[in-house]
């Protein structure tokens, strides 16, 4: 049967997208009479769509996200504050695409994290290589690397990253060690890939986080210069209201 060998073959190619979809689209050629070039495009459409998702979702894997976040989840009647115009503008990552640098500020539990990974998902989707590393992470691998004799490897590593998202700045003060490491990458990072900061201090206070004040300078500098910086208000916890939310759907989900 021809659509068996069609199917073989492109599955041979390992051209999946096609392999899925060559018969529900010869279905639809036939049906709508398309043009044998139609029908072609069509098929390396599917094709094409195929290989961005695969890509997204290795992607997604090499993140190493903490838990799942969406841009489509987020709820704007908890963040008033935060227009709706300026969600859009960070989901077409007009941020990345200026070079700039994305502060998110708040107390815990406002949503800092949830919208960082959102936007990470968003930029692997996209086709941009992104790693999140809370901050902690961060310093326990490089420890690591250096006692395998890898730091520079681990250092370069992270510059090939398209975006890198530093989850939790702040939440202790760091050594001398620690914040000289943070500068080698932010300095191999700086202008050739966005930094996704969260954090529940404000920029100016990062100052008082390391003990060297000229290294506690350069970081900043490297952070705040270009970046852009939003804002998270509120007293009750996001985390909470997603769990409240999630609960009340499975309450009505077991009514019907």
């Amino acid at each position: 049967m021809m659509l068996d060998q069609v199917k073989n073959l492109s599955h041979q190619m390992r051209l999946f997208g096609i392999h899925e979809a060559c018969e529900r689209r010869a279905q639809e050629a036939l049906s709508q009479q398309l043009h044998p070039l139609e029908f072609l495009r069509l098929l390396l459409e599917e094709e094409l769509l195929s290989r961005k998702d695969r890509t997204a979702k290795a992607l997604v894997t090499k993140a190493r996200f903490r838990f799942r976040a969406d841009l489509e989840d987020w709820d704007y009647s908890f963040h008033k504050d935060v227009p709706k115009a300026k969600i859009s503008e960070l989901a077409h990552l007009s941020f990345f695409h200026n070079q700039e640098n994305l502060l998110i500020i708040g107390k815990t539990g406002l949503g800092k994290t949830h919208l960082a990974i959102a936007l990470g998902k968003r930029l692997c989707h996209e086709g941009h290589l992104t790693v999140f590393l809370p901050m902690n992470f961060l310093f326990e691998e490089i420890q690591a690397a250096k006692a395998a004799g890898r730091y520079l490897h681990y250092v370069k590593s992270l510059t090939k990253t398209k975006a890198l998202i530093l989850d939790d700045l702040g939440l202790r003060n760091y050594t001398h060690e620690e914040a000289t490491s943070l500068v080698d990458i932010l300095e191999e990072r700086y202008q050739n890939g966005p930094v996704i900061v969260t954090s529940q201090v404000e920029p100016q206070g990062w100052l008082k986080l390391f003990e060297d004040p000229v290294i506690a300078e350069a970081i900043v500098d490297r952070l705040i210069h270009p970046c852009e910086k939003i804002t998270l208000n509120g007293e009750r916890s996001y985390r909470e209201k997603i769990k409240e939310k999630k609960t009340g759907l499975k309450k009505e989900g077991g009514l019907r």
